[in-house]
């Protein structure tokens, strides 16, 4: 390779880099903490989303949704299929949402052992919410590139084809390894599935803090959580084996290799927000500086 073509390749893998910093998410626990922890470290240009705990249910993280909608942020609810009842349900949350100002929503399967109701997964939530005219400009599904150790890889490509053409973008599970993710995102493109990707990874969270985490949201929980993310555990359990600098900076590379539909990074911050925003800031400012002297 020649040196001019080896700077033109340097500089459009610092250019994807840059991008994906540029378009970071947040994912949030809905625990006591949570809103004065976003509101002492997270600008209102950092867009939010907020999970559910089976433990804490549905109206805790439309709460918290409602309180951080009101102080500027956007913010994106998890709504897990399995603890919606029926349709009545469905339209009240979306009623909920549409009134409190909520404009983007992530739709899941959820980790309940059995459905609360009519919903088994998301697709069937999709098409009840569709009925229901919900007026969100942003919905958003999820993606599994390492696949899903309770779900048949058929299966989930399957799933992933009939929600797509009802969602505006695909957020990933956690994956590792970079080649495996930029992989995943090209395949699906090569499928037809034309929606952006976010890529899902750990934000620096401690080991200590993801084992309370994981003790705190149930055992019954926490065992799933943790059968669904096989190789989260034994990174965190090593020392030194998981940065997170390193991971997105690996992902800035990878992109070359898609069709150019991975468009940002959702960050899981385990709650550790302070810790991830200044992870997010002192990383935006890399990025900056080498793209200054280039």
């Amino acid at each position: 390779m020649s040196i001019q073509r080896e700077v033109t390749e340097s500089r459009r893998r610092r250019s994807d880099l840059v991008d994906l910093v540029r378009n970071i998410s947040y994912e949030v626990m809905p625990f006591k903490s949570t809103e004065q922890d976003v509101l002492a470290a997270v600008p209102t240009t950092v867009p939010l989303t907020v999970t559910v705990t089976e433990a804490k249910g549905i109206d805790t993280t439309l709460n918290l949704t409602e309180r951080l909608l009101r102080h500027g942020y956007t913010v994106t609810p998890h709504l897990p299929a399995r603890q919606f009842v029926d349709a009545g349900h469905v339209g009240d949350v979306v009623v909920r949402l549409r009134e409190a100002g909520a404009r983007s929503v992530f739709v899941i399967g959820g980790d309940a052992p059995e459905p609360a109701g009519e919903f088994p997964d998301a697709y069937s939530l999709l098409q009840a919410m569709e009925a229901a005219a919900h007026p969100f400009d942003e919905v958003g599904i999820g993606g599994y590139p390492e696949g899903h150790a309770a779900i048949p890889q058929e299966s989930i490509d399957l799933a992933l084809k009939q929600k797509a053409p009802m969602a505006t973008h695909v957020t990933t599970q956690i994956c590792f390894d970079a080649t495996t993710t930029s992989s995943w995102a090209a395949g699906i493109a090569n499928s037809d599935i034309d929606l952006p990707v976010s890529v899902g990874m750990p934000g620096p969270v401690s080991r200590q803090k993801l084992m309370r985490i994981s003790a705190g949201i149930g055992l019954g929980q926490s065992a799933r959580f943790l059968q669904k993310q096989q190789s989260l555990l034994w990174r965190f359990l090593l020392p030194g084996g998981y940065n997170p600098t390193k991971l997105a900076k690996r992902l800035g590379t990878a992109v070359a290799g898609t069709t150019g539909n991975i468009r940002g990074l959702h960050i899981f911050t385990f709650n550790e927000i302070r810790k991830t925003e200044t992870w997010r800031q002192e990383l935006l400012a890399s990025v900056a500086d080498k793209g200054d002297r280039s």
